[in-house]
């Protein structure tokens, strides 16, 4: 039986909060799928017209690519962090509104980039809803991490400088979107290599910090 002292508050229980965290992230994920353009009756008459239409819509699936493995990996670090959390802080569910609705709102977004990738407008859309989601996630960190609720403080500090330079790095591509048009669309795969980067800078000082500390 469970002690009453070390019940969380009502409302702020870890495991509730992340399952339905978890429900959020899957139905944005699968609205992904539901905003792909569907062949008409006309596209589905033979093997040309399907191939047309697949061509004249390829941006719609790598759209919907993008975003699943963007939302995918903002869930999977999510994941990681309510793992490590003893209990949630005001804070954190504070912050967990804008992260879900961003995620849950990210579809729209997609849908519309995919259809006029080339409008400057839509890039700015995707990419600046993407960078407010990460914004999000980087603050529920923080706030966790500010609460003392982490067993691993240092592992989470380099989650936030991720979550950080992905969220400047989308909200650059925002920006320059405007004069770069379609072509600063193709700069978004290499988020990864944001985060690759980030985690090597990271490491860095922190071997630095630590060797400062030694010597002194």
């Amino acid at each position: 039986m469970v002690n009453p002292a070390e019940r969380a508050e009502p409302g702020y229980s870890p495991e509730r909060l992340a399952f339905f965290s978890d429900a959020v992230f899957a139905i944005a994920m699968t609205l992904l799928a539901v905003e792909i353009e569907r062949p008409t009756k006309d596209d589905l008459a033979d093997s040309a017209a399907l191939l047309s239409f697949f061509n004249e819509n390829a941006g719609s699936f790598v759209a919907f690519v993008l975003a699943f493995f963007l939302l995918w990996g903002v869930q999977r670090r999510h994941h990681t962090l309510m793992d490590r959390v003893s209990g949630v802080s005001k804070q954190m569910a504070m912050w967990h509104a804008p992260l879900l609705f961003f995620a849950a709102f990210l579809p729209y977004p997609t849908a519309i980039i995919g259809s006029k990738v080339g409008n400057p407008v839509a890039i700015a859309f995707f990419a600046g809803t993407e960078a407010a989601l990460l914004a999000s996630e980087a603050m529920l960190k923080r706030a966790a991490v500010r609460a003392g609720l982490v067993d691993e403080p240092a592992i989470i500090h380099r989650g936030i400088a991720i979550s950080a330079s992905l969220a400047a790095f989308f909200l650059l591509t925002a920006i320059l979107g405007f004069w770069l048009s379609s072509a600063i669309a193709w700069t978004w795969p290499f988020a990864p290599f944001v985060v690759t980067l980030t985690s090597r800078i990271w490491a860095r000082v922190q071997a630095r910090a630590g060797s400062g500390a030694a010597a002194a």
